[in-house]
């Protein structure tokens, strides 16, 4: 509810939560993790003062931090300056959430001496729960066919939702898009239907990213639809218009908001098939794009897998007057790839460099 990847930890106070959420965000933040934590349903908080939990979790790494009680939340984050809370949430890789046990998030329950958890949990007041973690006594609590794990197991803990964060990240579809709505004012022809390999470029990258997207759409304007139908491709027709391929992409996240992205401009004609599947196999779902870092290591974003959460971000862009996709990806916690031969990543865009391309791809007179 508030982040693609997200588990909650919920029990009794005296539980053991802040402990162990504690220790799960000091763990993960040692993988390389950039981790949020919201902790609900405290009493009376006071604010980052030291030994106070969220105090604990700031030192263990999570940024930022949230705490709330029924009448108040505060945001704890540093040098961000983000002030919404579900924005900043999503900069992280991952959040760890105390509380919110009636929600309808994933987490781990747990369940000490009183055991006044499991009443609930069999009535199903507490849904979602994926494990329980126990202090020691596990009598009685294998009849709910969870995953148990004793309160101190904090590997096992630790690799069970590293594993569900995985499962949720493998679950999330990648769909192609190919960007043929420019105006190609330069080449003065449309550049989706040069043919630089034989078939038009369209083709030729809709065939490409084909090997490794579920789907494979055509991004354009209204107009361009008829002419783009031969092509056998589903198209998506700009829904954000005189944006660029920000506009392409945001109609296409509307259409498929769980999906992420591959997007790929058609006037690319080096790229093959080596450079797509390092693209899909070097892909960090945890992050809001994986892009190639291109001339002068600022990252191509038109060639660029975007994930699912990055659509609120870049409606936020939008709303801020900025449409470019490369300022996006310079701006947010991407994964960013080193490619050895950067001129696979060149884009033609009038008669000369069209020249050029088909005689370095040896296609020259044509």
């Amino acid at each position: 509810m508030f982040h693609p990847f997200e588990i909650a930890l919920c029990g009794l106070s005296g539980s053991g939560k802040t402990t162990l959420v504690e220790k799960l965000i000091r763990h993960f933040s040692a993988y390389g993790f950039e981790v949020a934590a919201v902790k609900h349903g405290c009493h009376r908080f006071e604010i980052d003062r030291e030994g106070k939990d969220s105090d604990r979790f700031r030192k263990a790494g999570a940024v930022p931090v949230l705490i709330a009680d029924r009448e108040k939340e505060v945001l704890i984050s540093q040098g961000t300056g983000r002030l919404d809370i579900a924005g900043s949430t999503l900069d992280a890789d991952l959040l760890f959430i105390e509380g919110l046990k009636e929600l309808p998030v994933p987490k781990l329950l747990l369940i000490d001496e009183r055991r006044k958890m499991l009443p609930l949990l069999e009535t199903g007041a507490i849904p979602q729960v994926l494990a329980l973690v126990h202090d020691g006594n596990s009598n009685g609590l294998e009849r709910f066919s969870l995953s148990l794990f004793q309160r101190d197991d904090v590997t096992g803990i630790s690799d069970f939702i590293a594993e569900f964060f995985s499962r949720t990240a493998k679950s999330l579809p990648l769909n192609g898009l190919v960007l043929a709505g420019g105006r190609s004012s330069r080449m003065g022809r449309d550049k989706a239907q040069l043919r630089y390999h034989g078939a038009s470029q369209l083709e030729h990258m809709a065939t490409l990213l084909g090997s490794v997207c579920n789907e494979v759409f055509v991004s354009c304007r209204s107009e361009q639809l008829g002419s783009y139908a031969e092509a056998g491709l589903p198209a998506i027709a700009d829904s954000y218009l005189d944006l660029g391929p920000l506009g392409g992409l945001l109609s296409a996240q509307r259409q498929a908001p769980g999906a992420a992205w591959l997007v790929a401009a058609c006037d690319l004609p080096f790229i093959d098939e080596a450079v797509i599947a390092a693209l899909q196999a070097t892909r960090n779902p945890y992050r809001f794009a994986t892009a190639f870092a291109g001339d002068k290591g600022c990252p191509e974003p038109l060639f660029t897998i975007y994930e699912p959460k990055s659509r609120r971000r870049l409606l936020e862009s939008h709303a801020a007057g900025n449409d470019s996709l490369r300022s996006f990806l310079m701006h947010s916690r991407v994964e960013l790839i080193e490619l050895d031969d950067t001129s696979k990543l060149c884009n033609v865009n009038d008669p000369a460099a069209m020249d050029e391309a088909l005689r370095a791809i040896g296609r020259g007179g044509e």
